[in-house]
């Protein structure tokens, strides 16, 4: 059975967001399982991805719920179930995410600072976590520039099929007043044609009496001339 979003241009956006949805899922869900059996940069590296994954995850799942406003009310119970389950899901994977990081966080090693100021990270990494976390923003923005860019392509062509839509609409406005032209017009000619059946009618009628009369008349004066002849 096909799917009723699949027939407007809203629902293959939507559509589009929700398989794009469900392949960073698959992805993120791959990185959690992954972090338990890593250990040190392989374990950190999994973890900024696995954020980044949710981040981009929790992104589409606001896209989806702004192109449900244009989906038809008729679908809306529906994809409101999906989308609950989606955020239900990462709602899960934040508190996985959290008490990965949490566990990885307690397993790191402390330096032998005499000061008890425990592990202490060097200028390396400090430089890799910002380079991740750029890199992140990066990609988050260019991900939303191209949302933009999708949904400003979906606008252009709604306001381009609205505008076509009302051209013919009032080409077919055009059309019925025209034709209600016609039909007032057609009235008038049709009221004129009674009139005038009406008037040959009585003209008709009145030729008949007339004519009745006039034989009438010719009738009495025969037999008025025959019976003058015979008396």
């Amino acid at each position: 059975m096909s799917n009723p979003l699949d027939t407007d241009a809203g629902g293959e956006l939507f559509n589009s967001y929700e398989a794009e949805y469900k392949l960073v899922q698959a992805d993120l869900v791959q990185k959690l399982d992954q972090i338990p059996d890593l250990s040190g940069e392989p374990r950190k590296a999994v973890l900024s991805a696995a954020e980044r994954a949710l981040e981009e995850a929790s992104e589409l799942l606001d896209q989806m719920q702004l192109e449900k406003l244009n989906l038809p009310s008729d679908a809306r119970p529906r994809i409101n179930q999906r989308l609950r389950n989606f955020a239900t899901d990462i709602d899960g994977y934040k508190r996985k995410l959290r008490s990965l990081a949490t566990n990885s966080n307690k397993s790191r090693p402390y330096s032998d600072d005499p000061s008890g100021a425990g592990f202490e990270r060097g200028p390396s990494d400090v430089q890799l976590e910002q380079r991740q976390q750029l890199l992140s923003g990066t990609d988050r923005l260019d991900r939303s520039t191209q949302r933009l860019r999708a949904s400003q392509a979906l606008a252009n062509e709604t306001e381009a099929i609205g505008a076509s839509t009302l051209a013919d609409l009032h080409r077919q406005r055009e059309t019925i007043q025209h034709t209600t032209d016609i039909m007032i017009q057609s009235e008038g000619y049709v009221d004129r044609s009674v009139k005038t059946l009406r008037g040959m009618a009585r003209r008709m009628a009145t030729n008949r009496i007339i004519t009745i009369a006039i034989i009438t008349i010719l009738v009495l004066l025969i037999f008025a001339v025959i019976y003058s002849k015979f008396r």
